[in-house]
């Protein structure tokens, strides 16, 4: 009998469920495999494109120091200049950059107040440069902590 010793036509009083387990089991593994291959950044960002090793990418570097003076890859200038000195860097490079290193005492204002002039000569493309610092060394008594800062 190929059917096995179960009655034809009878009730079936048991199921066996281990292979649908391994099935399942299997299915969860690989979706748990593919869902890491599957990573979409949460932030969208306009990343630059690679470039060859002969190629450098120009930055239109702005600084505004703490009293508020701007300047312009160094040189010192007013707001007035700024709009045009940026379109002219824009028309020699339609791909240009610009970096925004303010002071940490600067007002947001007045950060904002370069950001709209840098957008209305036409460099849409701008980042903020920022520094990180030392860390503290710690002082006589204190041991240092993981990360590097000092504990009491």
């Amino acid at each position: 009998m190929a059917g096995g010793t179960q009655p034809r036509g009878g009730l079936i009083e048991g199921i066996n469920v281990t292979p649908l387990v391994d099935i399942m089991l299997v299915l969860l593994i690989i979706f748990m495999v593919t869902a890491r291959l599957v990573d979409s950044p949460a932030v969208p960002l306009d990343l630059p494109q690679a470039s060859q090793s002969e190629d450098v990418q120009t930055v239109f570097a702005v600084s505004i120091t703490a009293d508020g003076r701007l300047f312009v890859d160094g040189v010192p200038m007013d707001d007035a200049v700024l709009k045009d000195r940026a379109r002219q860097a824009r028309a020699k490079d339609p791909e240009l950059r610009a970096v925004i290193q303010a002071d940490g005492a600067v007002p947001h204002r007045r950060v904002i107040a370069v950001l709209d002039q840098l957008k209305e000569s036409g460099l849409t493309r701008v980042a903020f440069g920022t520094v990180h610092p030392e860390p503290a060394a710690p002082a006589p008594g204190e041991a240092p902590a993981e990360d590097g800062r000092a504990t009491p």
